[in-house]
């Protein structure tokens, strides 16, 4: 979907594929056709974005075979879909059983991350619509925290920079822009818009940026003001914003709102749980550690890292953090000029909800998904945005 901002210049408003894993090109293409058109179509609009997840395998199909990009490329248009951005996050293994800590690996130390992510933006490039000449991809937040030293940081860094070297010969030879963003996230060596700011700044270069995501910012206790205004002090791009909102319990002390937060502790993803005191941030690994004792304090409200749907928060006494993604799209897109303009619902947990909760077909889980749309398309009109044809 698209919008003109006042200013003139257009911003992009697309959904993950994560939610529907795939680790094959014939995977992906049944997306396409299972869910994606089926989204545009309860949508109305001729043509929707999709923010592509492609595995490892997949990515590697496409870049050694310019038969296959050729066939993707042409489901994209036959299906009315269109690709400005990748998630480049997940490496592979996404629809496993148990993700955890795997979706961490590799991480910015191992060249296959960077290898990686560089067939993403050439693919990436391949992809974007004729009359789009900027894309851009998200990323790790460089690894997981442990075992992160001044050695590790070093290497990153150099694989950051060869990259950032690459994202240059790859416009100079196709005339199209890629920019990549690291997403911070609860737990990571980057966990909060703050902490990308050093890494970053040692990398100085106008590709690599941050990727905002909604629910992380969230998790983390991040004022979006304060974390938006330190970006833009320290010259740090955010080549995409990642629409999503947390689970929020503001009384976790009370047993039916412990109660309520078991049923959202499931075994595939990693929920990171923090709250907010005086002395700082203090969190857990994951949600069945936060409620297995008295490792987080009960004083004040705890948020998981749980991409609840936007337009439909869990019920009392549990609720979403729906309000702070209002305040940053506001602030990443509300003022005279956008601050991004690459925007995608990342929802990939609607089949880790409580049972009740979960779409029980792909005729509801498209209509979930098209809800969601429709609510962060009513953001940005009401933002003062114009949606286009």
């Amino acid at each position: 979907m698209r919008f003109r901002h006042p200013d003139g210049s257009t911003v992009h408003l697309a959904y993950c594929t994560n939610v529907h894993p795939a680790e094959t090109l014939d995977g992906v293409l049944g997306q396409l056709r299972d869910h994606c058109e089926p989204v545009r179509r309860r949508l109305g609009r001729d043509r929707l974005g999709i923010g592509l997840w492609l595995a490892r395998d997949a990515a590697h199909a496409l870049t050694t075979d310019p038969a296959a990009l050729r066939r993707l490329r042409t489901e994209l248009d036959r299906r009315g879909l269109e690709v400005v951005t990748l998630n480049g996050f997940p490496y592979e293994g996404f629809g496993a059983d148990e993700v955890k800590y795997r979706v961490y690996q590799p991480d910015w130390t191992r060249p296959e991350r960077l290898a990686y992510t560089t067939d993403l933006a050439r693919l990436l490039a391949s992809l974007l619509p004729d009359d789009v000449t900027e894309g851009s991809v998200s990323t790790l937040p460089l690894a997981w925290r442990t075992r992160f030293d001044t050695a590790a940081a070093a290497t990153a860094r150099t694989a950051l920079i060869t990259l950032a070297e690459r994202l240059d010969a790859l416009e100079e030879l196709t005339g199209r822009s890629v920019r990549v963003g690291l997403e911070p996230e609860p737990g990571c060596t980057i966990e909060t818009t703050a902490d990308a700011i050093g890494p970053l700044t040692d990398v100085a270069h106008p590709r690599i940026g941050v990727c905002v995501d909604t629910c992380h910012l969230a998790t983390s206790f991040e004022d979006p003001h304060t974390a938006l205004k330190a970006l833009a002090a320290a010259r740090i791009p955010i080549p995409k914003a990642q629409l999503s909102a947390a689970l929020h319990a503001e009384h976790p002390h009370l047993p039916e709102v412990r109660r309520a937060l078991a049923a959202f502790a499931e075994p595939r993803f990693l929920h990171q749980t923090r709250t907010s005191t005086a002395a700082g941030l203090r969190g857990t690994d994951d949600l069945p550690e936060a409620l297995a004792g008295d490792t987080l304090p009960e004083g004040g409200p705890w948020r998981a890292h749980f991409h609840v749907p936007l337009h439909s928060p869990p019920a009392a006494p549990l609720t979403s953090t729906l309000p702070v993604l209002r305040d940053t799209l506001a602030r990443l897109v509300g003022g005279p000029v956008p601050r991004t303009r690459h925007l995608e619902v990342e929802t990939y947990t609607w089949q880790a909800l409580p049972p009740r909760l979960r779409p029980r077909t792909r005729s509801r889980l498209a209509d979930g998904i098209a809800a969601e749309l429709t609510l962060a398309r009513d953001l940005l009109t009401d933002l003062g945005l114009k949606e286009l044809p």
